[in-house]
């Protein structure tokens, strides 16, 4: 399996629930989906926006697989769209959630229980959820917490970064990877592969993860 950490962060690296980018950069993330078999979101971006996960044209392809994994089993539903249009979305949580949540939900979602990992919810294990559901390339798509969980699992292989001309300067602002320590010893490395400047001045970027050296 193939897995891909997409993001879009203003020049001083901070994140943001609402738009960052232009449209150049919503149909990068649109073509990244279609390239991809599933969305794995956490349900923090849930809870702070309305996300669809559409494609190109503004697509929900029926055999695509919408999912999004919550440890406190705090889900919106009755607002949120995903639950409304498309195939219904999977729920990743924990397992002493996974029976009340599953109840709520009902046929608005499919809820799978989730051993623990790491640093949270095991996203390994979700991967192989995932995979038996038959994906074999995934889009991670934040946000902070859900992006550093990640990557120091060691699951991700590529990271797809936009650069907004933005600055934001908040230090309560998130980043593309928040969590309680270091993702190496002192860096995670990571290998460009692609960078495109566009007359935008967005900067469209692609990483590989390196995994064998700090």
């Amino acid at each position: 399996m193939k897995v891909y950490i997409i993001c879009v962060t203003t020049a001083c690296g901070r994140i943001e629930p609402g738009p960052i980018g232009t449209t150049l950069d919503r149909r990068h993330l649109e073509n990244m989906r279609a390239q991809t078999n599933a969305s794995l979101l956490g349900a923090g971006t849930l809870r702070e926006g309305d996300p669809e996960m559409r494609g190109p044209d503004g697509r929900i392809p029926g055999n695509r697989i919408r999912a999004f994994i919550t440890g406190s089993g705090k889900i919106p539903v009755e607002d949120r769209k995903v639950f409304r249009l498309g195939p219904p979305p999977v729920i990743f949580t924990g397992p002493d959630r996974a029976d009340e949540l599953g109840s709520a939900l009902g046929q608005r979602a499919h809820v799978v229980p989730l051993p623990e990992g790491p640093h949270g919810l095991s996203l390994r294990a979700a991967l192989d959820e995932l995979g038996h559901m038959g994906a074999e390339t995934v889009l991670i798509e934040g946000g902070a917490r859900l992006n550093f969980a990640a990557l120091a699992e060691g699951i991700v292989d590529e990271l797809v970064l936009t650069v907004a001309p933005r600055l934001s300067g908040d230090r309560g602002a998130a980043t593309l990877a928040d969590g309680p320590g270091r993702l190496g010893q002192p860096f995670l490395a990571l290998d460009l592969l692609e960078c495109l400047a566009a007359e935008t001045g967005e900067l469209f970027l692609k990483y590989r993860v390196v995994k064998d050296r700090s």
